[in-house]
């Protein structure tokens, strides 16, 4: 049981690193799909295992000569706010249902949906948006999905990224690492002072974020060496792989 969550720890966040997908998004539903922990055990594993990743993996970026520019920076800013307001989103939704496979039905068609839209992005109008208000705005949103989702928010910041600031596929996975450890940073923040981690199951977190920490820094190697159209290949693949496994999520939670 300690192998497959530290596996899947490393290769999501070693995913995450290299093309932006943050890691999360391929730990919440394969954590959803084992159903060993509830909802919101589920989202503090995952939100702490993205964020070492995204921490490492920044770090290793920035020495490495990565410069956020104004606008990865109006967003992280956004993102911060959003992750908050996700976090709080996120309690709300839980108080609705009664059955919590329900809610992970509920989460799992977010997920789908919203990366559907991620696999089309070549295929969208591209734009090149520098309204401090509206880039702080879709910050907001990107830090308040991915906490209220609990995945960390990866490929749907690439996808932003690509589709409304121009950026190419490597320097969007970079960013997005670094949007990530920020909106996640606030998530973590709000638990800590609000309920504390005690009264979640993590007896998995301790190699669960060894595992994020060595795919950060395996991610954030190949990140330099690989071209931009294979990164762009690994990220669409990943996604279209994730989406089969939300699929199976929702149908395991409606039946």
């Amino acid at each position: 049981m300690f192998f497959i969550y530290f596996i899947t720890a490393i290769c999501a966040t070693t995913l995450g690193s290299l093309a932006g997908l943050g890691g999360g998004v391929i730990i919440k539903p394969v954590l959803d799909a084992l159903g060993d922990y509830n909802l919101s055990t589920v989202g503090v594993l995952s939100s702490v295992t993205v964020f070492s990743m995204a921490l490492v993996a920044t770090i290793k970026q920035f020495k490495s000569g990565f410069k956020a520019d104004f606008n990865t920076i109006i967003l992280a800013i956004g993102s911060i706010l959003g992750g908050g307001i996700g976090k709080k989103s996120f309690d709300i939704f839980l108080s609705l249902f009664k059955n919590e496979s329900f809610g992970k039905g509920i989460q799992a068609l977010i997920l789908i949906a919203l990366l559907s839209l991620v696999l089309l992005k070549d295929y969208l109008p591209k734009y090149k948006i520098k309204n401090i208000f509206i880039i702080f705005l879709v910050g907001l949103f990107l830090g308040g999905i991915a906490s209220f989702l609990g995945i960390g928010g990866g490929p749907i910041n690439v996808a932003i990224l690509v589709m409304l600031f121009a950026f190419p596929t490597r320097n969007a996975a970079i960013s997005s690492v670094f949007i990530i450890l920020l909106s996640q940073f606030s998530k973590l923040f709000l638990i800590f002072i609000g309920t504390g981690f005690s009264i979640y199951n993590l007896e998995m977190l301790p190699l669960m974020v060894i595992g994020g920490i060595l795919g950060g820094l395996i991610g954030a190697k190949l990140n330099h060496r690989l071209s931009n159209e294979y990164i762009e290949k690994i990220f669409n693949i990943s996604i279209i792989l994730i989406i089969l496994l939300n699929i199976f999520n929702v149908y395991k939670a409606f039946n």
